[in-house]
């Protein structure tokens, strides 16, 4: 019972993580088409820009900074990058991406070099917060559950309760209605590549100190988050959440298991890193659109 519950609040934990990574990926899919291969570059730009924020005035007002930095810098990206070779169709916007997140990580090693960076978690949430019968339940987990909540709940709303959420809505599916309605639709697109971009970096805030931060984070984490959104569904919320906590599950539960697979003779937790893509082969080959999605990659 101690194991199943607290691998359980550690799968949701990661699980959340991961869905604010994915979430930002989601939404610039829905409405720009575009799939963003440097998507994780921002994740590690959050954690490097928290990193040097916290150095001089804190955590807290780096989990606030940064991830406005980061969406600048997506606006920036957007405005005068995608936004110039989005005439040239879905192959040139690809290869943009991709680009991108090479050039990002050069950048990162320029500035912060090769070598991890001491990005702590900060001493008032570090600690234990309560105790699972023998073991200790980390105060930092709580802390990326509760913002990871918070940012779903503000998502939600921004979408449903404001004027420029029900307009981002209506670009999804009638960009040029929107449009003959007067209102800037590449500034709407401009927007939600920056808020996209804005979400990767909170993440990266959140996950930079509980795990690594290091110049290879980007290429670690990114295969996951496109294993979310094609397992969720191209384009679906809802779906990239349920797959968020699935794969974190999955994850984190495998990798505590030393059970062996049949004839195979290796465990489950060896095999840890490779369930989420064989779930995701598994997803595409049964139901192309992913668990909740409504248009097919």
């Amino acid at each position: 019972m101690e194991f199943f519950l607290v691998q359980l609040l550690n799968g949701v934990s990661y699980g959340l993580l991961l869905f604010m990574l994915s979430s930002g990926l989601t939404l610039v899919f829905s409405l720009m088409g575009v799939l963003n291969f440097a998507h994780a570059s921002f994740y590690m730009l959050g954690a490097y820009f928290a990193y040097q924020i916290s150095t001089g005035i804190g955590f807290f007002p780096a989990l606030v900074v940064a991830p406005l930095l980061v969406g600048g810098v997506g606006m920036l990206v957007e405005r005068f990058g995608l936004r110039t070779v989005h005439r040239y169709g879905h192959v040139a916007e690809l290869l943009f991406t991709f680009g991108l997140a090479y050039l990002i990580e050069e950048a990162v090693h320029l500035v912060w070099g090769r070598a991890a960076v001491e990005y702590r978690i900060p001493a008032a949430l570090d600690g234990p917060m309560f105790n699972i019968f023998t073991s200790e339940y980390p105060t930092y987990r709580v802390f990326m559950m509760l913002v990871s909540v918070a940012m779903l709940v503000s998502i939600w709303l921004a979408l449903t309760r404001t004027r420029i959420g029900l307009v981002i809505q209506a670009a999804l599916t009638h960009p040029q209605t929107v449009e003959a309605l007067g209102h800037n639709v590449p500034r709407v697109f401009m927007l939600v590549f920056g808020g996209g971009a804005a979400l990767a970096g909170l993440a990266g805030v959140i996950g930079g100190n509980a795990f690594i931060t290091e110049p290879g984070m980007a290429a670690a984490v990114g295969p996951i988050i496109f294993v979310v959104v094609v397992v969720g569904g191209m384009g679906s919320l809802a779906g990239a959440f349920v797959a968020s906590l699935l794969i974190g599950c999955l994850q984190t539960f495998s990798v505590g298991l030393d059970w062996k697979i049949g004839w195979l003779g290796i465990t489950v937790a060896q095999a840890a890193p490779v369930l989420p893509y064989l779930l995701m082969v598994l997803i595409l080959i049964l139901r192309p659109r992913g668990l909740l999605g409504t248009r097919e990659g």
